[in-house]
């Protein structure tokens, strides 16, 4: 393998990974695999208590990323405002074409994702496959949006269930579960 010392990140820096979302490098180490030198990126998700190690002349070739700009974000804020583009085929069809925009990592195709899937408060129209993956799909942008804006990951969902007209959902608070009981 090529010595590839041309580092695209550096420890601390904030990345998404396609398939996992937003992490962070912790480090950039070597290791010794099959006999050779490999230099490997350290990231850790730490939502998902995760940690993955990507070699560093696989990183482009995996999607390996920097955090979105401002100006992709607001493309993606825009999306979400658009109208729905549902289109009239098999649910399982569609269902495979969200999981590949999702696992893409690219914020405008979670955010079509999104817009698409979005229904009223009353989720009783939407099946368990559907909810499932529009929670998938919000997260996944939240978490960019969070990482990208420095605010929480539960402003972030509420500011794109706000772009997308969709009131939160009420937070259950100690006293409703005392009254309850």
């Amino acid at each position: 393998m090529a010595d590839n010392d041309n580092f695209d990140f550096n420890t601390g820096d904030d990345v998404v990974y396609p398939m996992h979302g937003v992490g962070r490098i912790e480090g950039i180490e070597t290791q010794t695999i099959a006999g050779m030198e490999v230099k490997l990126y350290v990231i850790n998700f730490e939502r998902d208590r995760m940690r993955l190690k990507i070699p560093v002349g696989k990183a482009t070739e995996t999607g390996l990323r920097k955090l979105s700009t401002n100006e992709r974000l607001d493309d993606a804020l825009a999306t979400l405002k658009g109208r729905s583009r549902v289109r009239r085929t098999m649910w399982s069809r569609r269902a495979q074409e969200y999981e590949t925009k999702i696992n893409s990592g690219d914020p405008v195709s979670i955010a079509e994702v999104l817009r698409d899937l979005k229904r009223s408060n009353d989720d009783t129209e939407q099946s368990y496959s559907e909810r499932q993956i529009y929670q998938s799909a919000l997260e996944r942008l939240a978490r960019e949006v969070a990482a990208v804006d420095h605010i929480t990951e539960v402003k972030a969902v509420e500011k794109l269930e706000k772009l997308m007209g969709k009131k939160p959902a009420e937070a259950i608070t100690a006293d409703d579960v005392k009254a309850a009981a």
